[in-house]
């Protein structure tokens, strides 16, 4: 036993004396470093991305000029707080982060963050100094706040001086943005943003080790391609809970408001719900964990607070609570609760029906189902919960109840729908179309899967069309795309994102050797924002493979295209997968096995040319144009001008030009004008929706004929 002890911290001190780290960070006197565990991570992760990840980058020396650039952009992209003598410093790094990550070494990568965040907080309170400074408001210059394109500082006196222009503006926006102008205070107004400073600063001096390793792991799987991703993990926690549309805790949204965890919002159903105890804008003050002793949170980072609140189902916490309005003198109330399990409704599928009158005079009903996303509570199906979440059951149920209340025909709205669960896309493919191959994926060896709708039958066999848009991805590319190689349905709106790779959730201590364990563990190093049940280590969501349609075509960078075109304002040059520079290219495998339900090609054509008449009479739809017009016009943030008449002239022009476009829309809605004096009209009007309902009832009508 002794003698395997010995072994066994013989082992940790041989691993612990690796390679010397590129910087010394203590010699530096700089404030954060890497633990051990972060340099054990992204060794593994090195390794991974170099040897089994679809792309198999080597770590050398064109990797580490990327990882660098994207380091410096997340650092500082609006070029705001950084000089040119910082960048010209950091260059000696440039060459070197790959190599250095697969010796688990990320001193440099933290000496960048570290010089950074001083800089970060030399700006801020410079700022709060010059908040008391006189400010000539009738002076003709401008300020710039988003500096991405312009050249780096040249020295610190140019830096000062834009962070003065930053307190001006912001001192001169208090005042143009006050209800009430000619009650104007001065003093209250720098109070006001002093307090703002002071806040930021609070929070960047709370900054840690693990906010440094996690924009270092950005920047680094960013450069091998834009969808594979480390999580730390509160991170990782953060986007399962996303993925299950589930999360576990009190069912509280938590914010940070004077150093202090406020409830901003009570989700129905969940523990503080049911037990009423708590209310909006109550503080948290303490959290103890079942009967354990309380620890005081006030001053803590949200994320370390709420990592001591949530937890697992069935698990107790009390908390420490002081009610709104009440001062610190105030004895807080303890409140004891349940931890359970809270579904996300506002995520989950929506349905609603309209009515439309269709070019034949008669009424339409059409039943449209809203999916933000492609979600599955992978945890409870994996413990063998038959209740579990899921977008497939979610709308198989309203397909029911849409039936019963007699649509006509079934429009998913896919807009912004970023993807998700791979499965969850087969398996909706599967209420539409019976039986049949729905995406082929290929793998890091090459090989070809077929993945199929096994289940025979469908939930919806009548008319049917799929609105997509520029933010569209994965999962709604796959539906999308199966719905439309199958000529199930109509696909209406924009081309699509075009990602079409496949990422697996991997828990990190998968890759975690007992000896590299047993080295964190001898570090004494612990994680104060790890929440209770995250992975240890975190999470890294890698590309693993490429899907591509059942006709063989990748949708990887081109997206999908619809078969019913609306204009768009966000281009493939600046938007989607093809303004990624990591991104895989575009290629496509032999098509699969699949029965063809109809082709839509001549019905298509049609609907058309039936869409173009109608939109040339349609003042929405010229509208649209002017606002894509206008959208284009902006190709940067511009300068803003900190003389107050200039300023103040700006905001009333482009306030009457506003008003005047809302109620140009107002207008050809037959619904009452926006006049002077009176609060700004809420309206829902869904252009792209509201025609795409339209085209619908077009393809039913033809295709009764």
């Amino acid at each position: 036993m002794l003698r395997n002890l010995i072994l066994g911290l013989s082992l940790i001190s041989i691993v612990a004396c690796g390679a010397k780290p590129r910087v010394d960070l203590e010699q530096e006197g700089l404030q954060l470093k890497p633990t051990t565990q972060h340099g054990v991570i992204v060794k593994e992760v090195a390794n991974l991305l170099e040897n089994f990840s679809y792309k198999r980058v080597p770590m050398n020396d064109s990797i580490s000029n990327i990882i660098f650039n994207n380091l410096v952009e997340g650092l500082d992209q609006g070029r705001n707080y950084l000089l040119q003598s910082d960048i010209d410093d950091f260059q000696q790094f440039k060459n070197n982060f790959g190599a250095d990550f697969k010796e688990g070494d990320l001193s440099s990568a933290f000496y960048m963050f570290n010089k950074y965040s001083d800089r970060y907080l030399q700006c801020l309170n410079y700022a709060l100094d010059q908040i008391d400074s006189n400010h000539d408001f009738t002076k003709d210059e401008t300020y710039n706040s988003f500096r991405e394109k312009l050249p780096w500082f040249k020295s610190d006196a140019e830096l000062k001086d834009q962070w003065r222009k930053r307190v001006k503006y912001d001192l001169l926006n208090l005042k143009l943005t006050a209800s009430d102008s000619a009650k104007f205070d001065l003093a209250k107004n720098k109070e006001t943003l002093k307090s703002r400073y002071k806040n930021l600063i609070s929070q960047a001096s709370k900054a840690n080790a693990n906010d440094a390793f996690q924009l270092i792991m950005t920047s680094f799987t960013a450069a091998v391609d834009p969808h594979t991703n480390y999580y730390n993990p509160s991170f990782a926690q953060a986007f399962n809970e996303s993925m299950s549309n589930t999360l576990e805790g009190i069912g509280a949204q938590l914010q940070m408001e004077n150093e202090m965890v406020t409830i901003k919002m009570i989700i129905a159903g969940g523990p503080a719900f049911k037990d009423k105890t708590l209310q909006i804008n109550d503080r948290i003050v303490g959290v103890a964990q079942g009967d354990a002793e309380f620890e005081d949170i006030i001053g803590w980072r949200l994320d370390a607070a709420v990592a001591k609140i949530k937890g697992k189902k069935g698990t107790v916490v009390r908390l420490k609570v002081l009610p709104a309005g009440a001062d610190m003198s105030t004895t807080p109330k303890i409140v004891k609760l349940t931890r359970e399990k809270i579904v996300l409704e506002e995520e989950s599928a929506k349905r609603e029906i309209k009515t439309i009158k269709g070019e034949d005079g008669k009424n339409y009903r059409v039943g449209i189902i809203n999916l933000p996303k492609f979600y599955i509570d992978f945890d409870a199906v994996r413990r063998g919960d038959q209740n579990y979440k899921s977008t497939t059951r979610d709308v198989r149920l309203l397909l029911d109840s849409l039936k019963k209340d007699g649509v006509d025909a079934v429009l998913m709205d896919l807009r912004n729908n970023g993807g998700g669960s791979l499965q969850e896309a087969i398996e909706l493919t599967g209420l539409f179309i019976d039986k049949g191959p729905v995406v082929q994926v290929r793998d890091t060896r090459n090989r070809v899967q077929v993945d199929s709708d096994q289940e025979s039958g469908v939930s919806w066999d009548g008319p049917f069309g799929v609105i997509v848009n520029r933010f569209s991805a994965s999962a709604s590319e796959i539906f999308a795309g199966a719905i439309q190689d199958y000529g199930r349905g109509i696909i209406l709106g924009s081309t699509s994102y075009g990602k079409g790779t496949v990422q697996n959730a991997v828990d990190m201590s998968r890759f975690i050797s007992a000896t590299n364990k047993l080295l964190i563990k001898a570090s004494g190093e612990k994680d104060a924002d790890t929440p209770n049940g995250a992975p240890e280590f975190g999470q890294i969501n890698i590309t693993m493979g490429k899907f591509y349609r059942v006709t063989g075509s990748s949708t990887q960078h081109k997206g999908v295209a619809p078969d019913v075109t609306f204009p768009t304002q966000y281009s493939a040059e600046k938007f989607g997968e093809s303004s990624e520079p990591s991104a895989l290219p575009w290629d496509q495998i032999k098509p699969s096995t699949f029965a063809k339900i109809t082709d839509l090609a001549s019905i298509n054509s049609k609907l058309n040319d039936i869409h173009k008449k109608r939109m040339e009479k349609s003042p929405a739809y010229t509208f649209l144009l002017e606002d894509i017009e206008e959208f284009n016009k902006v190709d940067s943030i511009p300068s803003v001008s900190l003389n107050e008449a200039k300023l103040k002239s700006e905001r009333e022009k482009n306030r009457l030009k506003n008003r005047d476009r809302i109620n140009k829309q107002l207008g050809f809605l037959k619904l009452p004008l926006w006049k002077e004096g009176q609060p700004q009209p809420k309206f829902d009007y869904d252009f792209v929706l509201e025609e795409s309902a339209n085209v619908l009832t077009d393809y039913i009508r033809l295709k009764t004929k």
